[in-house]
């Protein structure tokens, strides 16, 4: 409940928006000047290639690492062992390299986020910023031979990551960041009618309906694809968007994906859509749930 109450207390912090707007307009824009270099790069960062957010396992290394970092500082003070000290000070630096990258892959990740929760995930970054930069000062000192000043520093550089990792569990369990939005989608196991085939025309992305579950259907020359209409990225609608070929990019934030078997062109998404197996008969498109990822 503590961090939902931080989180809505970011959320209205109207004096943000015009930072977290700004921000993101020039993060758009230095990727989209890259041209197909600057997607590739963005695809690589959005973890598109893996099939899994990479901040998101990014995020594991600073954490893993200061916490170790501070289990090795107990040991030293209470023993005064010297490698304790020396496991202390390496677990330190391999938190900071593993916040680095985690940094990078997450500001590429906000690039794509909406209100509320693009503010909350600025907070986010700041506040892990200023940990890391805690951190930072904790190794210097460190090395200066002043340890007590250097474990005070990574004390309260992971106080201040704790509270930043407690609004990164708002921005997945809350908003819904950085998980598959057609999860949870059923999708018939036989062949079922879902639209006349009088009623899909030719290079037009098309909505149909089995049991409240959105399917996006696509007529090109003799063939029809058939894969779930809602994102995975953020639940845009995939009906709406740009068909380009035997592709098709969300409206939303431009994810694009091959309407044969659902997978990931182009970043932001990193889960592919699901796919079905499609018949005309009798007039009727028919679908059923297909294993085309599987087959891939």
């Amino acid at each position: 409940m503590a961090n939902e109450g931080l989180a809505g207390t970011i959320a209205q912090l109207e004096s943000l928006k015009p930072v977290e707007e700004k921000l993101q307009k020039l993060m758009q824009e230095a990727f989209s000047s890259g041209g197909a270099g600057g997607q590739k790069l963005k695809n690589l960062l959005n973890g598109t290639w893996l099939g899994e957010p990479l901040h998101v396992i990014l995020t594991d290394v600073p954490i893993g690492a200061w916490t170790t970092a501070l289990v090795f500082d107990a040991l030293e003070w209470t023993t005064g062992r010297n490698e304790f000290a020396t496991s202390a000070d390496t677990s330190v630096a391999i938190g900071l390299v593993g916040a680095l990258g985690a940094a990078i892959t997450g500001l590429t990740d906000w690039q794509d986020v909406d209100p509320p929760a693009r503010r909350i995930g600025l907070v986010h970054g700041i506040l892990n910023l200023t940990g890391t930069a805690l951190f930072a000062a904790s190794l210097i000192k460190r090395k200066q031979k002043s340890r007590a000043k250097g474990r005070m520093l990574a004390a309260l550089g992971y106080a201040v990551a704790a509270t930043a990792a407690h609004l990164g569990g708002n921005l997945v369990y809350e908003q819904k960041l950085g998980v598959d939005h057609t999860s949870g989608q059923t999708f018939p196991e036989e062949f079922v009618a879902v639209l006349a085939e009088s009623e899909l025309p030719e290079g037009k992305p098309t909505r149909a309906d089995h049991n409240g579950t959105p399917i996006l259907l696509v007529r090109r020359a003799d063939r029809v694809f058939a894969i779930a209409e809602t994102c995975s990225h953020l639940g845009g609608p995939l009906s709406e968007g740009k068909l380009a070929g035997n592709t098709i990019q969300c409206p939303w934030h431009g994810s694009r994906f091959a309407l044969e078997h659902g997978q990931v062109l182009d970043g932001p998404a990193v889960h592919p859509q699901p796919c079905l197996d499609t018949r005309v008969r009798n007039g009727q498109i028919e679908v059923r749930k297909s294993t085309c990822i599987e087959r891939q």
